[in-house]
């Protein structure tokens, strides 16, 4: 029976399962066929979309045309392939001779750099010429100059191409004879001029390395009068009397000055190919060197910035030229790799398009780099601490040392060094002692319950004195007051602030304070209770009379004269005790002359 209902159970599940799959075609299968057009009107469309094929010699573009020209006409010296680029009607070994004199005309007067020409179908449409023509460049005869273009030729059914325009080639053959010999051909060995490699005479490649030299030897020759000619301004500017600054952006100079001159080298270059090699030398150079001395500039107005900062006291902006610097070093160097990857031909709208969705995924990935980027950017910008400060951050105490665009580092009072993430030091309470403009001085004394009231109003009255009469207390702020019966003592609460920033002198300063208060309490007869639960035997040492009874005629002639210092000491008495005792005290050694005992 069991067995009976469990076939039962499969059987329906299998029929529920093929059902949902019959449904789930059907309703896949519907959308499309309602969606699709009729078979004709299909074929037409595809036909419609079907893109253009490409021309096997790669006529399709300027760009294509002329570089597909010079690799048959130089680097392969097929002729019969060149001559598929002309837009002439001339017999093919005529043909071919009219395509060898535009080789050499080409390899002698152009000056265009073929990666410059456009390589798109429909040529450059902003040449200022017919739009099915374009202009790569001018070639000058003593007889008139010449435009060398390239015409959109359509022939038979195939895509329109681009060929050397009948006009062009009609003057080719007056631009040939204008072309005298070489002077260096002419004494030439001929074994040099006929062996070629890549379609270049042997000589020629043998003379690419002095030009190099030469170039090179020039451009060390002209940084060294530069270098002479910008000393006087630079100090002008910097107000240094060294060249450490000189220095250190003569090397990008020296590069810049290598671009021009291997740009200058391309004008006087007897091959087209050679002045193509010049000339994307030349910017190659030119970027990295403009990129270099942006870089070295940055360091100069970087460190000048700082040292002006120093002399205006403003340590507090430091680190945020830190932050300028680095980020404009970074936004240099990605702006130098975009400007090389454009002068490659590399389609810098897919770069950016891919620089994009990857800095989407960096960012997802890399959420804590940017949240402590963010973090030192607040740091910077709201300046709860500078470099220098002495601070508490959580649990961390110690003098900042660095403020980085990922952490802050702190040397704490071991002398280690911690690092703390920006992003978490933003959400953390920062207390920066560095900008306390006076210590805290505040203690707690207990006296001996033997102390009479008497005694301990003496000692109230002689601290506050002490206090209002101390250069280097706010008196305004100033108290002592009797705040509690302890459990073994008398409890006197001292608050005051001491006029000092420095933490070093504000201990020097509590020093001689505690040390004054202990001689009140010592002239007022009692002492300092001993914060003990100790039961123990001794002989007592006894007050000293004659202390009590003086203190105690003290206050007694208080309250004959009604001068009696309680609750406090009257305006009139604290503005006469003001500044009334020395700090230091004349015996110091930090002062000269004699007065009385600390």
């Amino acid at each position: 029976m069991h067995a009976e209902s469990l076939r039962v159970l499969e059987d329906s599940m299998r029929r529920g399962i093929s059902n949902c799959l019959v449904l789930l075609s059907l309703i896949l299968v519907q959308p499309v066929a309602a969606q699709s057009p009729k078979p004709e009107s299909s074929r037409n469309i595809n036909a419609e979309q079907k893109p253009p094929l490409e021309d096997p010699l790669g006529r399709s573009t300027p760009h294509g045309t002329v570089t597909g020209f010079i690799k048959a006409a130089h680097q392969q010296e097929n002729f019969e392939r060149a001559a598929e680029y002309l837009d002439s009607k001339l017999k093919p070994r005529e043909r071919q001779e009219l395509a060898r004199k535009l080789g050499v005309v080409l390899d002698r007067k152009l000056l265009t750099n073929p990666d410059r020409l456009s390589h798109k179908p429909e040529g450059d449409l902003e040449d200022g010429i017919r739009a099915d023509r374009d202009r790569i460049g001018v070639i000058t005869s003593e007889s008139g100059d010449v435009d060398v273009l390239l015409e959109h030729v359509q022939r038979g059914k195939d895509n329109p191409i681009w060929l050397f325009s009948s006009e062009t080639l009609a003057e080719i053959p007056r631009l040939y004879a204008e072309i005298p010999s070489l002077w260096l051909e002419q004494h030439v060995p001929e074994p040099l001029q006929t062996i070629r490699w890549l379609a270049i005479p042997l000589y020629r490649w043998i003379a690419i390395p002095p030009a190099i030299a030469l170039i090179f030897g020039l451009a060390w020759l002209l940084s060294r009068i530069l270098f002479v000619l910008l000393r006087p301004l630079l100090r002008r500017l910097t107000k240094e009397q060294d060249d450490r600054k000189l220095a250190t952006i003569v090397a990008p100079l020296r590069l810049q000055l290598l671009g021009l001159l291997f740009y200058v080298a391309s004008f006087f270059a007897i091959s087209l190919f050679v002045r193509h090699f010049f000339d994307r030398v030349a910017v190659t150079l030119t970027v990295i060197a403009v990129c270099w001395l942006v870089l070295r500039l940055i360091n100069v107005v970087a460190q000048l910035t700082l040292k002006h900062l120093q002399q205006l006291n403003r340590s507090g902006d430091t680190a945020l030229v830190y932050l300028l610097s680095r980020i404009s070093k970074a936004v240099a160097v990605i702006i130098a790799g975009l400007v090389l990857l454009y002068l490659s031909g590399v389609e810098l709208t897919a770069v950016l398009t891919g620089l994009g969705v990857g800095g989407l995924a960096i960012g997802f990935g890399a959420q804590k780099t940017i949240e402590n980027l963010f973090g030192g950017i607040m740091v910077i910008s709201d300046k709860p601490v500078k470099v220098g400060d002495f601070c508490r951050a959580g649990e961390i105490t110690g003098t900042v040392v660095d403020i980085g665009l990922r952490s802050t580092r702190i040397r704490t009072v071991d002398r280690t060094v911690v690092a703390i993430p920006n992003g978490q030091l933003a959400a953390l309470s920062l207390e920066n002692f560095s900008l306390r403009d006076r210590n805290w001085l505040h203690h707690t004394i207990g006296l001996r319950y033997e102390t009479t009231a008497d005694q301990l109003r003496y000692v109230l009255a002689e601290v506050r004195r002490l206090l209002y009469a101390h250069s280097k207390v706010e008196s305004d702020s100033a108290r002592a007051r009797l705040v509690r019966f302890g459990g073994s003592s008398l409890d006197i609460e001292i608050f005051a602030y001491v006029l000092a920033t420095d933490y070093a002198v504000f201990l020097a300063i509590q020093e001689d304070l505690l040390l004054r208060i202990m001689d009140v309490i010592e002239a007022s007869g009692t002492s300092v209770a001993f914060p003990s639960q100790t039961t123990y035997f001794a002989r007592d040492r006894r007050l000293d009379a004659s202390k009590t009874e003086k203190a105690l005629a003290t206050v007694q002639a208080w309250r004959e004269d009604n001068e009696l210092p309680f609750p406090d000491f009257s305006g009139e008495k604290i503005a006469e005790l003001a500044d009334k005792i020395e700090y230091p005290c004349p015996e110091s050694v930090l002062r000269s002359g004699k007065g009385h005992k600390c």
